[in-house]
Formats: C-alpha cells, structure tokens, sequence
C-alpha cells in the first residue's frame, strides 16, 4: 500500500507516519512545506526511524500537487496539510485560504485526473459550524453546558463558516464531500475537536492542551515569572482525543471507506473527555503540585463557548471509540512535554 500524508511532519502528520514506518502498513511519503515550527524536527524523528520518501513541495502549488500524485499513484491519501491558526487566518487571511481552500482543491483536481481510485482522508475541524452562539447555554461554576446536546453535537449543526479559518477549512470540507458525490472519489471528512500527545510542538494559538501543559512544567520549574494568558473566561469546553486514538481513527477509516465515503463525521473525544480549560488547570495543579497564575483577555473572535463531538456517527458505522481517558492522557502529554521542551 503507498501512504501519502500531506502535511506529514506536523503533529498529527508524523504520528500517522511513524506508524506506517514501525509497523511496516506501506510505502510511505511525506508532502510537507516544513512551514510550520517543529516540522523539521519531525521530520529529523521520522528520517531515524525508517524508510520513507520526502518532497518539501509547498500544496498551493498546482504543478508541484500534480506531479506527485501523477507519480506515486497513492492508495491512501491523509490530507493534513493546512494553516491551523485562527489568529494567523485574521491576520493573514490570503495565506489562510491558498493553503486550506485552494491547497485542498489542488490535490483534489490532481486525485480526479491521475489518481481517481485514492482514497483521501481529510481533516477538517469544529469551526465549520462557526462560533454556535444560538445554541442555549448554562455556565455552571467551572464551565458551560449545552443542555439540548448533553451527548455533544451531531454533524445535522448547520454549517455557518465564520472567520478567514472557518471560510477556508469550510470550503475545502465541502469540496471534499462534493467531488465524493460528483466524480465518485473515495473522500471522508474528520471535523475534529481537539487531538493532543506527543510530536505536537504547541504554540499560544495552536495545541491548547499541549500549550497550557507547558506552561504548567515552566511555573513548576520556576521558569515562569509572570501569570500566562487565556483567552475568555476559562470555562469554555472542548473533548479531548489522545494522538494513540486519533492514529486508531484514520487507519480504521481506511479498512472501512467503502462504508464510510462521502460522509463527514464529528470527531473528538466525546463527552466523557470533555474539558473546560479551568478544569484542566485543576488536573494540572494536582499532576504537579503547583499553583498556576494567569490572567484573562479578551474572548477570541469566533471562539465556541463549547464544542465536545458527538461520535455515535463514526462509532456506529466502524465501532471506534476513544481507549485513553482524559486523566492518562493529560499525564502521557505531561510526560512528553517534560522531556522535550
């Protein structure tokens, strides 16, 4: 089986990569700019581990996009490639689109024309559905709830882009699903909540979980001098998915893409994963025994009072399920974060 992972040395990208190189599943290659910070350590990590075929190609790239599919021909495709940052999507809205709306049609068009039998993986996100401010909430003393989608939320939310990242990550979901329905290529949708776990090099806009966990080991150290920030209130919730489960999800979809095409599913951890980030400080404390000091700034535009996925899709149709619970998990990125900071 030939792999092609686009975006291959970010976080989720090289995870999936170490896979297929420590368990010998395929042919592995890797389609990355090496744009973002961390990838070419990544790309150094999985360079020591195995075999594998590299192209630093940039997917804005039409030409650069054909050419490689016209070669490898891939059986499987995980498309990852992507600005990621909300913040970077206001600040630089051109960028934001060429990579995901544009970046995502040209290895689509490429697919159609050299390589139809693929099958494409893509990974979108939660935003498509915008920030979900007509949903009804209840604040409670540490977080919100939704008390109509106490299960979380199914992938019937109507779509309601909102901000350059959701313009950009929405188009490119739905030309997914689209060229599924016109052209008959083998495409699944993954509107992710949010993945964590070792390899992902976490920045103050990117990777919250791994973010505020390095905060927490720096004011254990001592290295912190002054209180971090956050963005609203705190209690504001995501479901968690450990990067062990999310690799268990994309293989899974591959042994059921007859089953599962064209369709998009909700990802996360679920509601049992849940987590405000007030509650992950608490977790934290106890984990390390220290008092974290932050102050609060302004909520980020766009920003979801909450988003936990609602699974039973996916579950249903393959019988995946998160195996790692919040608790181990926390500890496991605790663990990565101490020794490779």
């Amino acid at each position: 089986m030939k792999i092609l992972i686009t975006g291959g040395c970010g976080f989720l990208g090289s995870n999936l990569a170490n896979e297929i190189i420590t368990k010998k599943i395929g042919k592995l290659f890797i389609f990355d700019s090496l744009y973002r910070g961390g990838s070419r350590r990544n790309l150094t990590w999985l360079s020591s581990k195995g075999k594998l075929k590299f192209y630093k190609q940039d997917i804005r790239i039409k030409t650069k996009v054909e050419k490689v599919i016209r070669y490898i021909k891939p059986d499987v495709i995980f498309h990852l490639a992507g600005q990621v940052a909300m913040t970077t999507s206001v600040t630089n809205p051109r960028l934001d689109f060429e990579v995901n709306s544009l970046g995502t049609f040209n290895l689509l068009d490429s697919v159609k024309k050299y390589s139809s039998k693929s099958t494409i993986i893509y990974s979108s996100t939660n935003k498509v559905y915008g920030d979900l401010n007509w949903i009804e909430y209840k604040e409670l003393a540490k977080r919100y709830i939704a008390p109509l989608f106490l299960k979380g939320f199914p992938e019937d939310l109507p779509l309601n882009f909102s901000s350059p990242y959701g313009c950009s990550k929405g188009a490119a979901d739905q030309y997914m699903l689209d060229f599924a329905k016109t052209y008959g290529i083998k495409t699944v949708v993954f509107r992710h909540s949010s993945i964590y776990g070792g390899r992902q090099f976490s920045t103050y806009d990117q990777g919250w979980v791994g973010w505020f966990c390095q905060k927490a080991i720096e004011t254990k150290r001592g290295i912190l001098k002054r209180p971090f920030t956050i963005s609203g209130d705190g209690k504001q919730v995501r479901d968690v998915l450990y990067i062990d489960d999310a690799i268990r999800l994309y293989f899974s979809a591959i042994k059921a893409i007859d089953k599962i095409k064209g369709n998009a599913f909700n990802i996360g951890g679920g509601i049992d994963n849940s987590l405000s980030l007030l509650e992950l400080f608490d977790m934290l404390e106890k984990e390390l025994g220290c008092k974290l000091n932050y102050t609060k700034l302004a909520w980020r535009k766009s920003d979801q009072r909450i988003f936990v996925a609602d699974i039973t899709k996916y579950n249903s149709m393959t019988a995946w399920y998160p195996r790692i619970n919040k608790t181990e998990g926390i500890r496991k990125m605790l663990a990565w974060v101490y020794h490779n900071e």
